[in-house]
């Protein structure tokens, strides 16, 4: 058996590339649609326990995070890019259709998005939607982990309407 003997950490070493960090979303992104688009049309804009959110509230939050958060990390900018406004928090969307729309819309501009971050701009620090102050790699986890919380929302819902949910280790 081998142990490293070494004290300190070695932060030289990236332990994850920006490609498989994005990767690591997607594969998320694309787990959470599949909760999304689990709902019935009624019960995703009408359920909720106990006061909380219906998920097409969730779902529309985790839209307009991802689309608002890259596009705060490419421009400065931290809103829905034009093409996106009719998705932000309060758009009238009202059909589970428009709804995966948006999400397939947000799927896509990430990707073209990452694209645009050169690599030494993941440590950059960043006021993230004019209040949180963090590094871009850090804003990109915040990300991650909001949409990762409400689909577990979700999976409570689903199951609370009597619905499997998809397993949440199906990454496929």
């Amino acid at each position: 058996m081998t142990h490293n003997t070494a004290t300190t950490p070695d932060e030289s070493v990236a332990i994850i590339t920006p490609a498989s960090l994005l990767q690591h979303w997607q594969v998320h992104r694309k787990l959470s649609r599949k909760v999304l688009a689990t709902f019935s049309e009624k019960e995703l804009f009408t359920f909720s326990i106990d006061g909380m959110r219906p998920y097409d509230e969730l779902a529309k939050e985790m839209i307009g995070l991802a689309s608002a958060g890259m596009n705060g990390i490419i421009t400065g900018k931290w809103e829905t890019t034009p093409l996106l406004d009719h998705f932000n928090q309060e758009a009238n969307i009202t059909s589970k259709q428009e709804l995966l729309e948006a999400w397939d819309e947000v799927t896509e501009q990430i990707d073209n998005f990452w694209a645009q971050i050169p690599a030494a701009r993941f440590q950059d620090r960043v006021l993230a939607f004019g209040r949180y102050e963090n590094s871009v790699i850090d804003t990109i986890l915040y990300l991650i982990d909001n949409e990762i919380h409400h689909r577990g929302q979700g999976y409570v819902y689903l199951r609370a309407l009597g619905l499997e949910p998809p397993a949440f280790w199906d990454r496929s």
